[in-house]
């Protein structure tokens, strides 16, 4: 008898100046519901001010101690100077998953020619899946389509289960 699947769980950071000095955080929710909706169980959502060793260092939390299946983070992948969400992620990832970036910004582009700045990152670290999104509704409602189509998949193939594949 095949043993039953592990739980897939998510974890939700936002990387934001304004939303971590108190303004309204409407991306990172939206994620959680998006990952909800896969079947993840959300465990954790965190707000961050845009530091790269802070964002690292929640990643790492969340990875190597809590050993969640999915961490997805919204904010910080453009071009601005304190945009270092890509960086920040980069520190902790293993093995890069070039493949999920590069969809995520080819789906950008065909909203936004802002779409070329795009710099978010993907990757894994031990068991876990690492992606990151703009830190816009409007673009995470216009990105998630094209993860959401593979990640559960991943997150099992990363558990070292036997998946279908999508």
């Amino acid at each position: 008898m095949k043993d039953a699947a592990r739980e897939l769980t998510v974890a939700v950071l936002t990387a934001s100046d304004r939303c971590s000095q108190g303004a309204p955080d409407l991306s990172g929710p939206l994620l959680a519901r998006f990952a909800n909706d896969l079947g993840f169980r959300v465990v954790e959502q965190a707000v961050l001010p845009d530091d790269k060793l802070a964002i690292a260092k929640k990643l790492l939390h969340w990875s190597d101690e809590l050993g969640v299946s999915l961490i997805v983070t919204t904010g910080g992948t453009g071009a601005a100077p304190r945009d270092v969400t890509p960086e920040a992620t980069r520190m902790v990832l293993e093995r890069p998953f070039p493949g999920i970036s590069e969809a995520l910004r080819t789906e950008s582009l065909k909203h936004t020619p802002a779409g070329m700045i795009g710099r978010g990152e993907a990757g894994s670290r031990g068991s876990t899946l690492i992606v990151n999104f703009p830190g816009q509704p409007k673009a995470i409602e216009q990105l998630w389509p094209v993860v959401s189509s593979v990640v559960v998949h991943a997150c099992r193939l990363l558990l070292g289960e036997q998946h279908p594949h999508p």
